[in-house]
């Protein structure tokens, strides 16, 4: 168990900083270039308003965080398999938190910043099914907030970097836990037949 736990452990001093990382990520997409008037005058995309980064990425991605960090530093009341399987719930619940982060950064992406056109306040994008990514020459359609579209592609595709590996790190967790779960007790029985 005590390979299993330092493991655990480890990939939960990982996700530490990529949640706060996500957490940071969202508030800067509230505020475009630092500017809080776009975010008062409701001028950001609809998804933003989802908190991706800020709600499945970093609040709810601590839970596993600290789960995995605070792995067998209660021995009073749990036994280890007990431990494993919360180590096992808080991974689910950081796969969840990753997965939502991700599939809000996409819809985000796909549909392209909210930004004063020509022809107003628009989405100018949201047509192109993600198509302007691969277009930076019509980016210029947006003339408010200036470089809005590439704050929001950058701050986006880091968003959906940050979520894969919070995904990846806890799926390794899932694994990680559910083997200790359900082989640990089958060990220590092995183990005690032997030194019997």
């Amino acid at each position: 168990m005590c390979c299993s736990v330092g493991f655990a452990r480890s990939l939960g001093l990982a996700l530490l900083p990529l949640s706060l990382c996500s957490i940071l990520v969202n508030l800067l997409l509230l505020f475009p270039m630092g500017d809080t008037t776009y975010a008062q005058q409701d001028r950001l995309a609809s998804y933003i308003w989802l908190f991706g980064g800020l709600a499945g990425g970093g609040l709810l991605m601590l839970i596993p965080g600290v789960v995995f960090i605070t792995l067998g530093k209660c021995r009073c009341c749990w036994n280890e398999s007990l431990t494993m399987c919360g180590s096992v719930l808080a991974a689910v619940v950081g796969l969840m938190g990753a997965g939502y982060c991700f599939v809000i950064s996409g819809f985000t992406l796909l549909q392209g910043p909210q930004c004063f056109t020509s022809y107003g306040w628009s989405y100018p994008f949201a047509d192109q099914k993600g198509r302007y990514l691969f277009e930076p020459e019509t980016w210029s359609r947006c003339l408010q907030p200036l470089g809005i579209v590439e704050w929001n592609v950058t701050l986006l595709f880091v968003l959906l970097c940050l979520a894969v590996l919070e995904f990846i790190i806890c799926l390794l967790q899932l694994g990680n836990g559910v083997v200790n779960a359900i082989c640990r007790p089958c060990c220590y029985k092995q183990e005690y037949s032997l030194n019997a």
